[in-house]
C-alpha cells in the first residue's frame, strides 16, 4: 500500500475533500430516523401540525444538505479516482521504456497491455466506486448502532449476532474469490494474446482461409475466461444472498420482540420505526463495506500484477557507464557467447570474434537459423553477452550509456515498423530537428524519392497503421531513408532490402557508399548480390562463424558460399570448379 499511495500524493487534497462530503453527508442522513421519530412520537400523538411542519423542514433541509454533499463528492471522487489511474498508467508505461529485450520477452505483449489498461482499470473503478461505501460505512455502522442502543439496548443486542454472521460469510466467500480473480486475469491476457495475434496476421489468415481455425481458436480461449469470470462472479454474488438472509432474519427477530414491547409499553411505535430504519442502515452499512473488500480483494490481485511490472529490474543497466560517445564505429567482437535464457543448455552464438574497421562495409550471411539477426542485436545492446565482450571505438560496450551507444547506431530491423501519422512524422523519428533538404538527400539515398512523389500529398501523406497503405519495398525504403536521417556512426540493415529489386538494391547500396563513406555499414543479408561488394563477408552456421573473407576468396574456398551463390541461380567461376573437384577427390581418397 505504501506503493500505492506514492500516486496518490497529487490528489491528497481531492481525497481530502471527497472524505469529509462522505462522512458529514453520512451524519446529516443518520439524523433523519430521528426527526421522523420525534414526528411520529410527538408530532403526530399530540396532533402538532406546526411541530410536524417544523420537523419535516428539518428532514427536507438534512436531505438537501446530503444531496449537494452527495454531487461534490462525486466531483471529487471522479477527479482523484481518474487521476490516480491516469498517473499509474504514466509510470507503468515509462517503466516499460525502461525494458530491454529480454524482459518484455518475460512479460508477454498482450500481458503487458492488460496490466497497463484492464488492471489498472479495475483499481481506478474501485477508487471511483469504493471510496463512498469503504468511508461511509463505517461511520454509518458505529452510529448507527450507537444511536439503536440508546433508543433500546436490549433489542439492539440483535447486532451482536447479526454481524458476525456476515462476518464469517464475507470471510469464506473472500478467501474462495481471490485466487479466481487472479485466474480470470490471466484469461483475459489470452484473449488479447489470440486477438493481437489475428489482428496481425490478419493477411496470412485470410490468405490461407483459415478462419475457422482462428474462430475456433478464440472460441477456446474465450470460453476459458467466461468460465474463471463465471466461477469468481457467481462466488462474489453469494454475498448479496447471505447478506439478505441475514437481514430478514433481523428484522423479524425485531418486529417480533419490539412488538411485544410496544404491546407491554416498553417502547412507542416511533421508537421502534426509527429503531428498524438504524438497522437497515447498519445492515446496508455492512452490506456496503462486504462489497468494497470484494472491490478490494481484485483491484489487489490488477494491482500485484502491476506491482510485477514496475518492480522488473531491466536487464541491461547502465551501471558501469562513462561518458564518453561513438567516434569512428569500429567494431570488435571478443569471444562471444549468447543465449536468450541463463537456463538455456545451449548458446544461440558461440566464441564469436571478428574486427570491424571504422567505415567498412561489411556483410552477414548464412543459412536460416544462423542466429545472424541476433548478432547484429548484440552491438546496440539490444541483448547483453552471455560472455565475452564487445568493444567499439576500442571501449568495452558497457562503458557507453544506452542512449549514447544507440544515438550512434541506427538500425532498420527484420520486421520494419512504421507508426500511424504521416511519411514525414516517420521519417523525423531520425532526427527531430531534420530540415527538409535533410530528409530530401535521406529519401535520395534510401530511393524513396523514385515513389514519395506518387504518393498523395507526398510527404505529408497520412500512414495508416503499420504503414498498411505502402508496399513492402516501399516501407523498407521508408525505414532505411529514417535511420539514414539519423546521421549514424554505424547503419546496420538486417535483412531490410529483401522486398526491394535487385535494380533498386543496388542503387540504394551505391547511395550509401558514395554519400555516407565514413560510416561503418552491417548488412544482414539472404541474397549474396546484397552484399558481394562488401569489404569483407562474414558466413555464420549453427551460431558459429564458419568464414570471414570477401566474395572473391569466399567463393573459390568455402562451400556453404558456394552453395547460396550457385542456388540465386548464378554459374560457379571456373576457380571454383577446380576446387570443389579437388575437394570431392581429397573426400574420396579420404574415404
Amino acid at each position: 500500500m505504501k506503493k500505492f499511495l506514492v500516486y496518490t500524493k497529487d490528489y491528497k487534497k481531492e481525497l481530502i475533500l471527497a472524505i469529509i462530503c462522505i462522512e458529514v453527508e453520512t451524519v446529516f442522513e443518520l439524523i433523519i430516523p430521528m426527526i421522523m421519530a420525534d414526528i411520529i412520537d410527538v408530532g403526530i400523538v399530540n396532533r402538532d401540525r406546526g411541530y410536524i411542519l417544523w420537523k419535516g423542514f428539518q428532514m427536507v433541509a438534512c436531505a438537501a444538505i446530503s444531496l449537494w454533499l452527495g454531487i461534490l463528492y462525486a466531483r471529487f471522487t471522479a477527479a482523484c479516482g481518474n487521476g490516480i489511474g491516469a498517473a499509474i498508467r504514466a509510470a507503468e508505461f515509462k517503466k516499460m521504456q525502461t525494458y530491454s529485450f529480454p524482459n518484455t520477452d518475460k512479460f508477454s505483449v498482450p500481458s503487458l497491455v492488460t496490466r497497463l489498461t484492464s488492471d489498472v482499470t479495475t483499481i481506478q473503478n474501485s477508487i471511483t466506486n469504493g471510496l463512498r461505501p469503504g468511508f461511509r460505512s463505517p461511520v454509518m455502522l458505529f452510529i448507527a448502532i450507537f444511536l439503536s442502543f440508546k433508543i433500546n439496548a436490549a433489542l439492539a443486542v440483535v447486532f451482536l449476532i447479526a454481524a458476525p454472521m456476515l462476518g464469517i460469510s464475507l470471510f469464506f466467500i473472500v478467501k474462495n474469490v481471490r485466487p479466481l480473480y487472479a485466474r480470470m486475469q490471466a484469461a483475459v491476457d489470452y484473449v488479447n494474446r489470440i486477438i493481437q495475434e489475428n489482428l496481425a496476421a490478419i493477411r496470412v489468415v485470410k490468405a490461407y482461409v483459415r478462419e475457422d481455425y482462428e474462430i475456433a481458436k478464440f472460441e477456446e480461449v474465450n470460453q476459458n475466461l467466461r468460465n474463471n469470470s463465471e466461477k469468481a462472479f457467481s462466488l462474489a454474488v453469494l454475498n448479496m444472498p447471505a447478506f439478505q438472509f441475514v437481514m430478514y432474519v433481523t428484522i423479524i427477530s425485531i418486529l417480533w420482540f419490539g412488538g411485544n414491547l410496544v404491546a407491554i409499553g416498553g417502547m412507542k411505535v416511533g421508537s421502534l420505526t426509527s429503531f428498524l430504519s438504524y438497522v437497515l442502515q447498519v445492515l446496508n452499512s455492512l452490506m456496503m463495506f462486504s462489497n468494497v473488500f470484494l472491490m478490494f480483494t481484485r483491484s489487489l490481485t490488477s494491482w500485484r500484477r502491476i506491482e510485477e511490472v514496475m518492480e522488473e529490474e531491466p536487464a541491461i543497466k547502465d551501471d558501469l557507464a562513462k561518458d564518453i560517445e561513438m567516434k569512428n564505429g569500429s567494431i570488435r567482437f571478443e569471444h562471444v557467447y549468447f543465449k536468450y535464457k541463463e537456463t538455456a543448455k545451449e548458446y544461440v552464438l558461440s566464441d564469436i570474434s571478428l574486427d570491424i574497421q571504422s567505415g567498412q562495409t561489411v556483410g552477414i550471411i548464412g543459412p536460416t537459423g544462423s542466429s545472424k539477426s541476433t548478432l547484429v542485436q548484440l552491438i546496440p545492446r539490444l541483448y547483453d553477452v552471455t560472455a565475452g565482450n564487445i568493444m567499439i571505438d576500442g571501449h568495452p560496450i558497457f562503458e557507453f550509456t544506452q542512449r549514447n551507444l544507440r544515438d550512434s547506431i541506427a538500425m532498420v530491423l527484420q520486421r520494419n515498423t512504421l507508426f500511424s501519422g504521416t511519411v514525414r512524422e516517420n521519417l523525423l523519428w531520425g532526427k527531430e530537428d531534420a530540415t527538409p533538404e535533410e530528409i530530401e538527400r535521406a529519401c535520395r539515398i534510401a530511393c524513396v524519392d523514385e515513389f514519395i512523389g506518387r504518393l498523395e500529398d507526398g510527404y505529408d501523406t497520412e500512414l495508416g497503421q503499420g504503414g498498411v497503405n505502402v508496399s513492402g519495398g516501399q516501407k523498407q525504403r521508408l525505414c532505411i531513408a529514417r535511420a539514414i536521417l539519423k546521421a549514424p556512426r554505424v547503419l546496420i540493415l538486417d535483412d531490410s532490402t529483401s522486398a526491394v529489386d535487385t535494380a533498386t538494391e543496388a542503387r540504394i547500396k551505391e547511395a550509401l557508399n558514395k554519400e555516407l563513406p565514413g560510416m561503418t555499414k552491417i548488412i544482414v543479408a539472404q541474397r549474396i548480390t546484397s552484399i558481394m561488394d562488401a569489404d569483407q563477408i562474414i558466413i555464420l552456421d549453427d551460431g558459429k562463424i564458419n568464414a570471414i573473407g570477401t566474395h572473391e576468396t569466399l567463393l573459390k574456398s568455402n562451400e556453404i558460399y558456394r552453395d547460396i551463390y550457385s542456388r540465386e541461380g548464378n554459374e560457379p567461376t571456373s576457380d571454383s570448379l577446380d576446387f570443389g573437384d579437388c575437394l570431392r577427390q581429397q573426400q574420396g581418397g579420404n574415404l
